[in-house]
């Protein structure tokens, strides 16, 4: 029996479809393969939480399933038929039914004929059924996921599957490739391709919503006197200007430069200055502070005093 898919995500009957969503990113990520090389249980209950998530994550589906269309492995449930559907006030001299309140199944191949002939009839006279959907999981680059990319996955048979990522693409999407998952039964449509995107840490940027966090070290000569200055940004350097007596933790917004959006445009970049030293024994640096008279009276912890 397969289990039900809402156990396996550890979510109620009438959780949000955001709450199931976050119930799943947080079992892949901590059962994904990568993450237990060699653990074959752990393997195994990542693809049933995959699975799970495949049903519940769809609306539609989700609302077959939990209306008993399509059971847990999203295959079609068949219209059952017992012979109490075909009593009526003339019950007693009906083939399916007898008067001492036992069904009589002598003629039972032709209940079953009559079922399936029904379900042929409404599938426009041939029994199809979709194919399985297949998941993959795909980690792509930080960078790729901002402005978009083509990747290329190896399929279990040696074939390949090229796969768009769009711009924009976040953390724990699923991209779906419309058929081309498993092959349909009986002329049926195939299944699609399930992706599911992990992107990599970048080294300095990070990512919040649609916009991107950077912090820039400057020198201090760069922080005190000001100046233009080359910043990465995900589509290449750009120059911006650093206003003079600039400190640590001063942020400056690019505009436009930061992760593209569904309906066109861009969110920004943000640039935290960090002051930085020269590295080592500066003398020169060391009696110009010893002889800077406003430097030696600045207190800077002067809030955190009582």
């Amino acid at each position: 029996m397969a289990v039900d898919p809402y156990e396996t995500l550890g979510v109620k009957r009438d959780a949000t479809q955001a709450a199931i969503r976050a119930a799943y990113r947080k079992l892949a990520k901590k059962l994904h393969p990568d993450l237990n090389p060699g653990d074959a249980k752990a393997e195994d209950q990542f693809k049933a939480v995959t699975a799970a998530y495949d049903l519940l994550g769809d609306p539609d589906k989700r609302a077959r399933f939990d209306a008993g269309e399509i059971d847990a492995s999203g295959a079609e449930r068949p219209q059952q038929r017992y012979y109490r559907d075909f009593q009526g006030s003339d019950a007693d001299t009906h083939a399916y039914s007898s008067s001492g309140a036992y069904a009589d199944f002598s003629d039972i191949g032709d209940l079953f004929g009559d079922l399936f002939s029904r379900r042929s009839a409404e599938r426009g006279g041939a029994f199809r059924m979709r194919g399985g959907d297949a998941r993959y999981q795909l980690a792509i680059d930080f960078l790729d996921a901002v402005n978009g990319a083509t990747k290329r996955i190896t399929l279990p048979d040696g074939s390949t599957l090229d796969v768009a990522i769009p711009p924009g693409t976040e953390d724990g999407q699923i991209l779906r490739l419309r058929g081309k998952g498993g092959a349909g039964v009986s002329g049926g449509e195939a299944g699609d391709a399930l992706i599911a995107v992990e992107i990599r840490p970048h080294p300095f940027f990070t990512r919040k919503g649609a916009n991107i966090e950077v912090e820039l070290p400057v020198t201090l000569a760069e922080a005190v006197l000001g100046g233009k200055l080359d910043v990465p940004t995900p589509s290449g350097p750009v120059r911006m200007s650093v206003p003079k007596g600039s400190n640590t933790g001063t942020r400056l917004r690019l505009k436009g430069k930061g992760v593209p959006l569904p309906g066109g445009g861009h969110g920004d970049e943000y640039v935290t200055l960090k002051v930085v030293l020269p590295e080592g024994h500066d003398e020169a640096l060391e009696a110009f502070v010893r002889g800077w008279q406003a430097g030696q009276e600045q207190n800077p912890r002067e809030h955190m005093e009582r």
